[in-house]
């Protein structure tokens, strides 16, 4: 039996819309237009809700891939505000690599190290990824000093 895309309830084959939270269900898709035309394309991506998707930009260590999906989907080409969040969770997975590849190596270099700068920041830039799924799970548009300037510069740019 099918779920409702939106709220995942039980829901009719045959239902235009969910009975629990009223959302439009994507029905049988057709396998071909009308006479000689092409099968119907689906996009991946319908079911899937903005806000969703800006929450998704900000997971730990594949947030990234996620990201990437969003800036490319047509389906948020004119969303300010979720481009807005895949930029930051992209940059925000820049930041891990330069404490990963740059910093980190830097800190292991030195002999005799006392304080480890590198855990430090990592365990900083997870915080901040929980912290940004929070205020995406909110709709808030959380500006991040450096990074969140460089996201909102890079979502209004085309």
């Amino acid at each position: 039996m099918p779920f409702c895309t939106q709220c995942g309830h039980q829901a009719s084959g045959m239902d235009v819309f969910c009975a629990h939270c009223g959302a439009r269900q994507s029905g049988p898709e057709p396998s071909a237009g009308p006479a000689g035309s092409a099968p119907a394309m689906h996009d991946p991506l319908s079911g899937l809700s903005p806000r969703t998707a800006a929450i998704l930009c900000y997971v730990p260590a594949i947030g990234w891939i996620a990201a990437i999906i969003v800036l490319a989907a047509r389906k948020f080409k004119d969303d300010h505000m979720i481009r807005f969040h895949a930029f930051q969770g992209l940059y925000l997975f820049a930041a891990w690599l330069v404490v990963d590849w740059v910093i980190g190596p830097i800190v292991h270099s030195v002999p005799g190290r006392f304080f480890p700068l590198d855990l430090v920041l990592h365990a900083l830039i997870l915080a901040v990824s929980i912290f940004m799924m929070v205020k995406a799970s909110h709709d808030e548009a959380y500006v991040l000093p450096i990074i969140g300037e460089l996201a909102q510069r890079s979502a209004t740019e085309q």
